[in-house]
């Protein structure tokens, strides 16, 4: 039924135990998005009316109950024939298993585990429910130490019919209440008995009771006493000893008169001043020792003359004959009753034996054989006279593929070649893993961990895609794939949305460059992006661009604009000057630098020379009518000159850098010396203009 949804909102998701009657399964609720435990009626059970009936009344009782120690009722529903109870879910185990693993306990833990069951049944039987089943698989330990009682009232369900069907008494008889063997109603007492014996067990690693078949245990509860606790195990308190001795009394009156009692001695039995108290006893044991050592009187002194000497005495003095009858009749009721103890003694070894001797020379003992391999166990049953037959599979998370994980038969005597039903592990249940791509990385996870999947083992790896940011993208195993939820791990690729980044900076690049630097980033270039216009600044190369600002961040797919130049603009004016500097002394070496600023720019480096002598250098510059030109010489990094090149001058063609400036002041530029050297250039020009009007032109040849 895994996988299944009961109700409408209960998801089965796992098995997590069952019994005799019932499968219990966890689920989810989807309505209140929270863990439960969910119990299914088994199919041999469904059309049975009376104990549906039952079942039903008794879920409902236990629903009632509102306490730490008892796991909650959430509801009771039938979808077409399964019948189901919802219950708190326990993460944890239970008793039993805990007592397989770890028994004997230590005192404080049993006592503390005791204590709270019995908190448990003093609140229920204050409600009037009595629970009739406490054992240790029914006791569950969550992992936080919270010890939880389950199944009240269930046992009372089955019918006769559902006794037939499993051929055992119902319940475990090996906790059984000596009224409870009986077949007699059973009470409030009948769970504390039971309670004793589970708190021996925890402490001793064994119970009180063992025999070949069910019927001897039963009339062991009733006739024989157990071992003492501390004989089993010596660290046990003599004041625990005392409360699992009253607890475990035959005589309902002898034992605690109510759970709330018990609870208060388990509380204070641990104090110092209390764990070497005087062993319990029992003014009705001593009254049994008596009975059973009991002899029958011996006859007086005058029974055991001679028949002569009785004749002679047969017509005793009216008084003697009176004071002899009284003495009489104080031995004759003892006499009669311990004759009719030893007849039904007599009777009842008798019958034991006769049923011992139609079982037990053909009877043995069945060994556990869950935890082994199929063939070992079946070797095991073999060994011990029986056949092990293989019935069913059923996923386990416990026990490997091949292993048996239940036996229908355990811990009892059967005839010699009975058969043993197995159970054997498929291995873990294993889960089809479903598509996730397209939906959010949470949504996803939530319906992975729905599944059973750990969180930790759901791995998330992001990258960068045109989908939403947080959508899973991909997915590793794919779609279909069984999975074991507990030990797989899930790789979930996930959308970071789009990738961004700086926009790359295409200015003074050509047309193809420009091209490959966009594709390279997966832009858009759209042909009629491509503008072609003059521009002062480059030629045949790209001068403006959008997005404009560089290192903005985009994205891939943006759409980008350029603008290609096509050549200067027609008003242009390219000029070349042919610039002479002297070095600083002749013959000693001077480093020239020449900046320029014109149309395409300011500050424009055209480059240094080292130079000895005397040399001229060529400087080109585009003008335009709305800035002028400048070019401007340093000489071992000293400010030189300035060399103003208005757009309307367009006869100068060269300029003689004057050698006096070597000897006047070097400043750089902007500082005042520079414009004092400046003013000396712009008369210099003056004279030259006003006296030889040819001299650049001469100088240009």
């Amino acid at each position: 039924m895994i996988g299944h949804t009961l109700g409408g909102r209960y998801e089965l998701l796992d098995r997590i135990g069952g019994g005799g009657m019932a499968l219990v399964y966890k689920a989810k609720d989807n309505l209140l998005n929270r863990y439960v435990a969910v119990k299914v009626l088994r199919q041999q059970f469904m059309h049975d009316d009376e104990f549906v009936r039952r079942f039903r009344r008794e879920a409902q009782a236990a629903a009632s109950l509102s306490h730490p120690n008892i796991v909650s009722i959430y509801d009771v529903g039938q979808e077409d024939d399964v019948h189901y109870i919802v219950m708190e879910y326990v993460n944890g185990h239970n008793l039993n298993e805990i007592i397989r693993e770890r028994a004997p306990l230590q005192v404080e833990e049993a006592v503390r585990i005791a204590s709270q069951i019995c908190d448990a049944l003093d609140h229920a039987h204050q409600n009037q429910i009595i629970h009739r089943d406490i054992k240790p698989h029914n006791i569950l330990i969550g992992n936080n130490g919270r010890v939880k009682v389950t199944d009240f009232g269930i046992a009372r369900a089955v019918t006769s019919s559902t006794i037939t069907q499993t051929g055992s008494v119902v319940g475990s008889v090996h906790y059984f209440s000596p009224e409870h063997a009986k077949g007699v109603a059973t009470g409030e007492k009948s769970d504390i008995y039971s309670l004793g014996i589970v708190l021996y067990q925890m402490l001793t690693g064994r119970l009180p009771f063992l025999g070949e078949s069910p019927i001897s245990v039963a009339l062991k509860h009733l006739q024989e006493p157990f071992e003492q606790p501390r004989l089993v195990n010596p660290h046990i308190p003599q004041s625990v000893e005392n409360i699992i001795v009253r607890a475990m009394r035959k005589n309902p009156h002898e034992r605690y008169g109510s759970a709330k009692r018990m609870l208060a001695d388990l509380e204070t039995c641990l104090l110092p001043e209390r764990l070497n108290e005087p062993p319990l006893s029992f003014d009705s044991d001593e009254d049994e020792e008596e009975e059973q050592t009991r002899a029958i009187p011996a006859l007086k002194p005058e029974m055991r003359m001679s028949g002569q000497e009785t004749a002679a005495r047969k017509e005793p003095e009216p008084k003697e004959e009176e004071e002899e009858e009284e003495p009489k009749r104080r031995w004759v009721m003892p006499t009669v009753l311990s004759v009719l103890s030893v007849v039904l003694i007599g009777i009842l070894i008798w019958a034991i034996m006769t049923l011992r001797g139609q079982l037990s020379p053909d009877d043995v003992e069945v060994p556990t054989v869950v935890g082994y391999p199929l063939e070992q166990a079946q070797q095991m049953l073999e060994n011990a006279g029986l056949e092990g037959r293989q019935v069913a599979t059923e996923p386990s998370s416990d026990y490997d593929p091949g292993v048996v994980i239940k036996q229908n038969k355990q811990d009892m005597a059967v005839k010699k070649g009975a058969v043993i039903e197995l159970t054997v592990s498929s291995g873990p249940e294993l889960v089809e893993m479903p598509k996730v791509e397209g939906e959010s990385y949470d949504e996803a996870v939530e319906r992975l961990v729905g599944l059973g999947f750990d969180r930790d083992k759901i791995a998330k790896n992001e990258t960068h895609d045109k989908s939403d940011p947080g959508t899973v993208i991909d997915q590793s195993p794919e779609e279909g794939t069984e999975l074991n939820p507990e030990t797989d791990t899930i790789e979930l690729t996930v959308s970071l949305g789009e990738e961004s980044f700086l926009m790359p900076n295409l200015i003074g690049m050509t047309l193809s460059e420009a091209k490959a630097a966009i594709m390279q980033k997966d832009l858009v270039l759209p042909k009629e992006n491509i503008i072609y216009e003059p521009s002062y600044t480059t030629e045949n190369k790209v001068f403006k661009q959008l997005p404009t600002e560089q290192n903005e961040m985009v994205t891939a797919g943006t759409e980008v604009k350029i603008w290609v130049s096509s050549g200067y603009p027609a008003d242009a004016k390219t000029i070349t000057y042919n610039v002479t500097v002297p070095p600083a002394a002749e013959g000693v070496q001077s480093k020239i630098r020449i900046v320029y600023s014109d149309a395409r720019g300011d500050n424009i480096e055209w480059g240094t020379q080292k130079i000895t002598r005397t040399e001229t250098f060529p400087v080109t510059l585009v003008l335009s009518p709305s800035k002028q030109g400048k070019i401007t010489v340093y000489r071992d990094d000293q400010f030189l000159a300035d060399i103003p090149i208005p757009y309307e001058d367009t006869q100068t063609s060269s300029f003689t850098v004057d050698p006096s400036y070597s000897e006047g002041p070097q400043a750089s530029a902007g500082e005042p010396d520079r414009d004092r050297n400046r003013d000396k250039d712009k008369d210099k020009d003056k004279d030259r203009e006003s006296d030889t009007p040819d001299t650049d032109e001469t100088q240009g040849d």
